[in-house]
């Protein structure tokens, strides 16, 4: 499976804040989802309210992912993609052990509460990811998702990869010899 056949989306159960929604949308551009979607009105409120004083989602995916509010996210599943839930919840698999659908529709739930049960019953598959406690929202997305790619069999050790990601402050190069 190659990165460009996939088809990878994003739900959000009501998040709360717009530093925990803009932290995704980074993630999102730097593991290459395609789309995010929300659902609840507390992250509209917050981010209109002006307090939004941090811009995480640095790399701008914003601009080129969309983030679209909607009432129901399982009227959101892409065609062909399996519903992952993601949450802290009794039976689920752990991360470590799963092993990720080609196209997939990740829900995860809010910051202070869980995903609902209509929700997870609709799911092909729940895991969680093994903490000792609870995961900020913006954390646990990424760990999901570098846990997608780091799976990935077209994945290996690739220079191209590395200059295509990395930004125009940061030129170092291991040293030779290192690479033996």
């Amino acid at each position: 499976m190659t990165m460009t056949e996939q088809t990878v989306s994003i739900g959000l159960v009501n998040p709360k804040t717009p530093v925990n929604v803009g932290g995704i949308m980074r993630a999102a551009g730097c593991y290459r989802a395609n789309s995010v979607f929300y659902t609840g009105n507390r992250y509209a409120l917050a981010s209109r309210s002006g307090e939004a004083q941090y811009d995480i989602d640095t790399q701008n995916a914003a601009d080129t992912i969309p983030l679209t509010g909607v009432e129901s996210l399982l009227e959101q599943v892409p065609q062909g993609a399996k519903i992952i839930c993601v949450d802290l919840v009794v039976g689920a698999t752990p991360l470590p052990l799963f092993e990720h659908p080609q196209n997939a529709f990740y829900i995860f739930g809010p910051e202070d509460g869980t995903i609902p049960q209509q929700i997870i019953d609709a799911a092909d598959d729940v895991v969680y990811v093994p903490t000792v406690g609870c995961m900020n929202l913006a954390a646990s997305v990424n760990v999901l998702l570098y846990d997608r790619l780091s799976k990935n069999s077209q994945m290996a050790a690739d220079d191209e990869l590395i200059r295509e990601s990395r930004d125009n402050n940061n030129r170092t190069k291991v040293k030779t010899w290192l690479k033996k």
